[in-house]
């Protein structure tokens, strides 16, 4: 009985527009068309709807009306029930067949409504809703709203995927229903997309290629400077592929994806340790010239493996438990770190069966050795210049211990600088600013607040696209009350940005303008995984869970947080509460 999805399922989101259509025939095509046919799509959860005007039949009661013809509230609302509900009469049966019986009384538009009977007057006259209470159509009240590059107010579609499905290939489908489902829309109508998962997920996939292929080509050339042999360079260059190709079997059965996490810290050094080791014995043994027959070649090469074997498993081992401890992280630490650990463990594994199986085996066949292969002209230079100066520390052992103790010292000073984070930040090419306001901010308010801040954002030349979500939306997967929004930042690729060169640059020039525009708003900038990430990480790990906001007397208030002019005390929140675990505020909030 466990969630469908998550709160990283997020992987497509759109906006519905189309000229001369209200927000509420927008809102109930994307309820009633789009929204069921994307539902359809295998590995979608939910396509959730933010925006717009949820269409709602009201019944306003006149009560003087009521009162002259001698009616109660309650008449009314059971004349509703009555009429518009499904009732079961059970079954008959004929002719060897069962026929189910069952009584329709559903209300399919406003006039059905209107001459439903509440009761009968003098005479059995029958008394209408019509006569009691005016019928019409308007909008149920809303908890959200969503608008787009500061134009007004739109619809979003937010399509949610289910827990454990590959967003590339989920999303590649949603976008081929997306163009059938076009094709049937009324005339005007666009679906427009302005967050597809599958872009961030080319591009660190094309990260982790590029990564592996250059570390690959790097390992090489660095073999065949300190190796001497293009041959043994590439047969220890050999171990990379068939390392990783048996840690992708690992992945496989395992079940653990391959993304820049778990391929991203695998080093390809450490993959050719152990073959290192067996080439350069294997080659120090064959330089000798006693290899003149085929047998004692073979020979040869055995009596290195065997020389090597015991410290290269060893060594190899030793390097696969420093991981060990990895496997033991829970929760959030444990989802990312135990994948990485897990990967790397069988490369390191493969790696070193391919050391003591298939080097030796590709040595014998095609390794080249002549003599004095036991030191390469490069290793030569190097020695030349180490040897100088290991004699001069060995002559005056204070210097290098006090050059060392210094340098430890000075990092220490640098270490105690750097936080606790230490793992890079993952750059998603787009940008999610949060806002916040008083809470006591109407809807009304916070849209004309969301479109400011577009208008703001429009003016930068790398922002393409701008669409805000605020409040909650219509199932309440994003709980939030309408005094905070989401606003999407999509922005041109970094080699085209002119404002700024950096992406810190460029958020320092976005929230000036916005702060020196758009006056009592609280900003965050972040990225759209990044935020939801961080959401889930700031949540309370039960079932249930509540918030104390209570101000206490004296208690200081950060800088750069809005003032409540009503208030005597400053009703301020550290930062945006976990969303999952919010509700209203406590009246000793306002106190």
């Amino acid at each position: 009985m466990g969630p469908l999805t998550t709160g990283l399922g997020e992987v497509y989101q759109f906006t519905v527009r189309g000229a001369g259509y209200t927000p509420m025939a927008l809102h109930t095509l994307l309820e009633w068309d789009i929204g069921m046919k994307l539902r359809a799509v295998p590995g979608v959860v939910e396509v959730n709807i933010w925006g717009g005007d949820p269409q709602q039949f009201q019944v306003i009661v006149d009560p003087a009306k009521l009162l002259s013809l001698k009616l109660s509230l309650k008449q009314v609302f059971d004349a509703l029930a009555r009429n518009n509900a499904l009732a079961g009469g059970g079954y008959i049966e004929h002719q060897r067949e069962q026929l189910l019986i069952r009584g329709e009384a559903l209300v399919t538009q406003i006039s059905d409504l209107a001459r439903i009977v509440v009761a009968h007057g003098p005479g059995g006259v029958p008394i209408y809703i019509a006569d009691v209470a005016e019928v019409k159509e308007a909008s149920a009240l809303r908890i959200g709203a969503a608008t787009a590059l500061g134009e007004g107010e739109t619809v979003i579609g937010m399509v949610q995927m289910l827990a454990g499905e590959n967003a590339q290939h989920v999303v590649t489908q949603i976008k081929a229903r997306v163009q059938e489902i076009q094709k049937t829309l009324p005339p005007g109508v666009v679906i427009e997309p302005y967050y597809d998962r599958t872009l961030f997920v080319s591009k660190v996939i094309g990260t982790v290629r590029s990564n592996l292929l250059e570390g690959g080509l790097l390992v090489v050339a660095v073999l065949f400077v300190f190796l001497g042999d293009l041959r043994a360079g590439l047969i220890v260059a050999a171990a990379i592929p068939l390392s990783m190709l048996i840690a992708f079997t690992g992945m496989m059965q395992a079940g653990l994806s391959g993304n820049l996490m778990s391929l991203g810290a695998i080093d390809f050094g450490l993959l050719v340790d152990g073959s290192v080791v067996m080439v350069d014995n294997i080659l120090r043994r064959l330089s000798s010239g006693k290899c003149r027959h085929p047998d004692d070649r073979l020979a040869e090469v055995l009596a290195a493996g065997r020389e090597v074997l015991r410290p290269m498993t060893f060594a190899v081992s030793i390097i696969m438990l420093v991981y060990v401890p990895i496997l033991s992280l829970t929760g959030i630490e444990g989802k990312m770190f135990r994948p990485m650990a897990v990967t790397v463990i069988m490369a390191l594994a493969g790696s070193l069966l391919v050391a003591i199986t298939v080097t030796p085996l590709l040595s014998f066949w095609f390794a080249r050795a002549g003599a004095g292969h036991e030191e390469t002209r490069f290793i030569r230079i190097v020695r030349s210049l180490y040897a100088p100066c290991l004699h001069w520390a060995l002559a005056r052992p204070v210097w290098p211990v006090t050059i060392a103790a210094g340098v430890f010292l000075f990092s220490l000073g640098i270490g105690s600088r750097l936080g606790i984070e230490f793992v890079p930040r993952l750059d998603e090419g787009d940008l999610a600013v949060q806002v916040w306001r008083l809470p006591s901010v109407s809807l009304s308010e916070s849209v004309a607040t969301a479109l400011e801040i577009e208008r703001v954002l429009r003016q930068c030349p790398e922002v393409t696209q701008v669409v805000t979500r605020t409040g909650s939306p219509e199932v309440a997967t994003d709980v939030m009350g309408v005094d905070m929004s989401d606003v999407f930042v999509i922005l041109t690729p970094q080699r085209e940005w002119r404002t700024a060169g950096t992406r810190e640059g460029l958020i320092t020039t976005l929230k000036r303008a916005i702060l020196e525009q758009v006056p009592g708003v609280g900003l965050s900038f972040t990225q759209p995984i990044e935020m939801r990430f961080n959401e889930l990480i700031a949540g309370v790990r039960s079932d249930l869970a509540s918030e104390d906001f209570r101000i206490r007397p004296g208690s200081p208030r950060p800088t750069g947080q809005p003032r409540c002019p009503d208030i005597g005390t400053d009703p301020w929140r550290s930062g945006r509460q976990s969303r999952a675990n919010r509700g209203p505020a406590p009246s000793s909030y306002y106190r």
